[in-house]
């Protein structure tokens, strides 16, 4: 089974703490500043949405350039490999690919600003001519000895590293805590009427 990191709704508040450790920690080592995983809030809830580095990876098995591919029990995505078709992210179920695209763009070896465009487009219909796309998803910081910095960083301790014995434990969690939940009690109808 694969590592991955297990988000808990019920801890996580919103802060956007590990989206922000994510992109330092990526810029340091040179590759794309987009964070890896997207917080994303309810009514109820926040939660961040992160690779789950899933057994059989339909983002490995659709990249055409095979920059996907299974790594010390994950699932790595080499950006220099990355020729940004966007087939990944589309593959992905749980939506946890992002496109990027480079800050300078080249054309005809002159520099120019990529454009900014609205938080509401979805990265995968943005295409300019001259920006150099490509995927980004969580690769655990492989990079690093102490391991995702998302973990590392958040203030409730709403994210942690799972594997094997990880999972069976976030299993036992989510058991202990939904049967400890309150539960509303839900509202008969009032009959009305005779025999009522």
């Amino acid at each position: 089974m694969n590592r991955f990191v297990v988000a808990e709704p019920s801890k996580c508040i919103g802060c956007n703490t590990c989206m922000a450790a994510c992109t330092e920690a990526h810029k340091r080592e040179g590759l794309q500043s987009h964070p890896r995983l997207q917080v994303t809030k309810t009514w109820e809830q926040t939660a961040p949405i992160l690779c789950h580095h899933c057994e059989d990876a339909p983002c490995a098995r659709v990249c055409p350039v095979d920059a996907i591919q299974h790594v010390d029990g994950a699932i790595q995505l080499d950006e220099k490999i990355c020729v940004g078709c966007k087939m990944c992210a589309l593959a992905c179920p749980f939506g946890a690919i992002t496109p990027s695209g480079t800050s300078l763009a080249g054309v005809a070896g002159i520099m120019t600003k990529a454009p900014q465009y609205s938080e509401a487009l979805d990265p995968l219909l943005v295409w300019d001519l001259g920006v150099h796309t490509v995927a980004v998803k969580c690769d655990l910081c492989s990079f690093s000895d102490d391991g995702p910095a998302c973990v590392k960083s958040c203030p409730t301790a709403a994210l942690y590293i799972a594997g094997d014995d990880g999972l069976h434990d976030a299993n036992s969690t989510k058991r202990e805590t939904t049967a400890t939940q309150v539960v509303k009690p839900r509202l008969q109808p009032v009959m009305e009427g005779p025999g009522a």
